[in-house]
């Protein structure tokens, strides 16, 4: 479990989220004094975890419960240690003791469900893989289709601005502008256009329910403003028009998706983030058997693709890959990215 939650640290650390980190190591110290575990039932049912708790991320689940507890003002001794003051963060184990001394009951059921982490910057890796594949010589028209949407913020990119280097993709009139820090050559300069969007999760989150967007929101990394104005903004977007999303299991959806009727002169694709850790290995085989299946049947005219932004657990960075059929049925590697979308190095 130290290991856990130490591996977690150094991620956190990694992308620029020290308070976040400081709160990991904190709860993990707190749990790790004998008397304070079995006191408390939350501290329990961590160090007994039957699972992977890397896997599982469970330092995560434990994050977002402690924040959600800042965010609500229920525990107003916390609001220093997510400010970042030096004296608090010093203090951290008591500061995150006494809170849970406090608010044990509202704590535990943060640990029932891994952390759904919808992030609007993310897209920045699947415009710019769009681009890619039009300039490989597909149809510059997409069908977008995603796994592990959780409140479906990607499937609203048809929405967004981008700036990528200069190269500019959506509506300019747009509300969510997403521009990262762009290290390496610009992405290919095409116009793409966004037919349709649809994605599933095994427990979608709807952003016009206040409750759900309040838990989702307490999942955003206290350091990275911008990610909460961007979900602010994400949730207006769904209040306007909520994007099409399902309860499915993914390899279900996948299935579905491929029986569905192809428009000629359109590209359908699969894409997710941050998703492929965490679904069973079964699953993971059903949805390549698919793929690898439907694209031998795929033609220049009704053309499949596959776009992935999912971690590499030894670099710590997300790396952005795709492949197409016919004619591109291995991985390409385009890039690697930051997990919130803050800076992408292209590669392709």
């Amino acid at each position: 479990m130290a290991k856990a939650f130490a591996t977690q640290n150094a991620f956190l650390v990694a992308m620029d989220a020290p308070i976040t980190a400081r709160i990991c190591a904190a709860i993990s110290n707190l749990l790790h004094e004998e008397e304070q575990a079995a006191d408390s039932a939350f501290g329990r049912r961590v160090l007994g975890w039957a699972g992977n708790a890397l896997e599982d991320a469970l330092p995560l689940r434990c994050a977002g419960g402690f924040h959600a507890l800042h965010l609500t003002d229920m525990e107003p001794d916390l609001t220093p240690l997510y400010a970042g003051e030096a004296t608090a963060l010093a203090d951290a184990e008591k500061l995150i003791g006494n809170a849970l001394e406090r608010h044990e009951a509202f704590l535990l059921p943060w640990l029932d469900t891994p952390p759904q982490t919808n992030e609007a910057g993310r897209s920045s890796n699947f415009a710019a893989a769009l681009l890619w594949l039009a300039k490989q010589g597909l149809p510059p028209r997409f069908t977008l289709n995603e796994l592990g949407s959780s409140a479906g913020i990607n499937l609203m990119m048809d929405r967004f601005h981008f700036d990528l280097a200069g190269v500019t993709v959506g509506p300019d009139n747009a509300t969510i502008r997403i521009q990262p820090d762009w290290r390496g050559p610009p992405p290919p300069v095409c116009d793409i256009e966004i037919v349709s969007t649809q994605g599933a999760d095994i427990n979608p989150i709807d952003l016009t329910d206040q409750a759900a967007a309040a838990r989702l929101t307490a999942y955003i990394w206290p350091e990275n403003r911008d990610r909460f104005q961007r979900m602010e903004a994400a949730i207006a977007e769904a209040h306007k028009q909520p994007p099409k999303l399902i309860h499915a299991d993914a390899a279900d959806f996948v299935d579905a998706m491929l029986a569905e009727e192809q428009s000629a002169g359109t590209v359908r694709v699969l894409m997710h983030s941050i998703v492929w850790q965490y679904l069973p290995e079964t699953t993971q085989q059903r949805i390549t058997e698919a793929m690898e299946a439907a694209g031998a049947q795929a033609t220049a005219e009704q053309p499949l693709a596959w776009i992935k932004v999912e971690t590499n657990r030894e670099t710590i960075r997300h790396e952005v890959k795709a492949r197409y059929w016919p004619g591109g049925a291995d991985w390409t590697m385009l890039g690697t990215s930051h997990a919130h979308g803050k800076w992408v190095e292209w590669d392709a």
